[in-house]
């Protein structure tokens, strides 16, 4: 979205992707009056509530599975880093050390399958 005036473009996601830790409605609200779907996984004990409401408890919120299932890819990737002790403590004092850190553990990973394959 362009700006008035100078700086950098500002840019809104499509979705945001949460785990069922997040299915408040004013998370809900919040991200909807700014135009961004929601793809979060209601809690069953928000589901049963609704149900026991009838019709009074309302439609359900919409939810995209299939978008919802990229979302363990990004997870799965953040906790192979954390295996890394450096990086999931972050006690290095230099942001170069840390960010090699991170280079290092993404090249491990990435040649991992290769390594398997040999």
């Amino acid at each position: 979205m362009p700006r008035v005036g100078g700086g950098r473009p500002r840019t809104t996601p499509d979705a945001v992707l949460a785990d069922r830790a997040y299915p408040t409605k004013a998370t809900r609200e919040y991200l909807r009056a700014r135009g961004i779907t929601a793809v979060i996984p209601e809690k069953s004990d928000q589901v049963t509530a609704r149900k026991k409401k009838g019709s009074g408890g309302g439609r359900p919120p919409g939810f995209d599975a299939e978008a919802y299932t990229g979302r363990n890819v990004v997870e799965r990737a953040f906790n192979k880093v954390k295996q890394w002790r450096g990086l999931a403590t972050r006690y290095d004092k230099l942001a170069v050390v840390y960010r090699a850190a991170a280079v290092l553990s993404a090249v491990v990973a990435w040649l991992a399958p290769l390594r398997d394959t040999a």
